[in-house]
């Protein structure tokens, strides 16, 4: 009997022989639970004292600069090119139907790039109605967000060329947002801001409302732009992405010519409101 408690006792089943303890103040004494292990022995005074790299310790620091500078470089701090065909589409509308592109893209690091972003549009068989390019330096100057400075030239209507800054990066709630001001050769001051956001409803398909707005300090008769706000489009497009660098998209888009902006348009023969069913692709590589 003796040994089975013993071996109990190793086991820790029951208390050892000698320590058994009756039932009554024995479980009053009994203390509670612990709620985890205790370092019982601190660590020592000389932990964390040595060499910030334990490498440097053992094969020297000029030994190693070689792979950490291949660490950083390939992990980080080395240029890429990236290139987006944000909208490439073709738009159904009353009158008149057009083809559109939105394209950008970057090459650089995590903190400097340069940046070129072209968009246009104009009518099927016809030469682009409205087309520009843009090259741009961006400096990063927080999270998620650039600052963008450089030129536009508008490659079709009338020859204009203007200097442009702006920001880009992505605001709280996941917006995408692209803001810019503009100032031509001729003094002009104009404005654009873009918006847009993807709502996932399953892995591939992905719903992005956007909206976007044009405005200007001045009227620009040559243009047929007005004073304040020019036009406004607010539109939702539908994307599958057969795989992520490649998503076919339809979608519809309203947009409106407001004040002196609507009366020139209507001058030119345009109506000022628009309602346009749309196909696209959207890619990047």
């Amino acid at each position: 009997m003796k040994h089975g408690l013993v071996l109990m006792a190793l086991l820790g089943a029951v208390p050892a022989a000698g320590q058994q303890q009756h039932h009554g103040h024995g479980d009053a004494e009994r203390k509670p639970a612990s709620p985890g292990p205790v370092m019982e022995t601190p660590p020592p005074a000389v932990a964390g004292s040595g060499a910030p790299r334990a490498a440097d310790a053992i094969w020297g620091a000029d030994a190693m600069q070689a792979s950490r500078e291949d660490l950083r470089r390939t992990h980080g701090d080395f240029p890429v090119f990236w290139f987006q065909g944000d909208r490439v589409e073709a738009q159904m509308r009353d009158g008149a139907d057009i083809y559109l592109w939105d394209i950008q893209g970057y090459y650089g690091g995590p903190t400097e790039r340069l940046w070129f972003k072209s968009e246009g549009e104009g009518a099927f068989g016809e030469n682009p109605e409205d087309a520009e390019l843009q090259v741009l330096y961006a400096k990063a100057f927080a999270p998620f967000w650039d600052v963008q400075a450089g030129v536009r030239h508008d490659i079709a209507g009338p020859d204009t060329t203007h200097a442009v800054i702006g920001l880009q990066g992505l605001a709280p709630y996941m917006f995408e947002v692209d803001a810019a001001l503009f100032l031509s050769h001729r003094g002009d001051v104009t404005a654009r801001i873009e918006a847009e956001i993807d709502q996932r409803i399953t892995q591939r398909l992905i719903l992005q409302p956007r909206i976007e707005a044009n405005l200007s300090a001045q009227t620009i008769p040559q243009l047929g732009i007005g004073a304040g706000l020019d036009q406004i489009e607010v539109g939702a497009r539908l994307r599958y992405e057969i795989r992520r660098e490649f998503a076919p998209y339809v979608g519809i888009e309203q947009s409106w010519r407001t004040g002196r902006s609507a009366a020139l348009a209507r001058v030119r023969g345009k109506d000022p409101s628009a309602t346009s069913f749309l196909a696209g692709i959207r890619f990047w590589f």
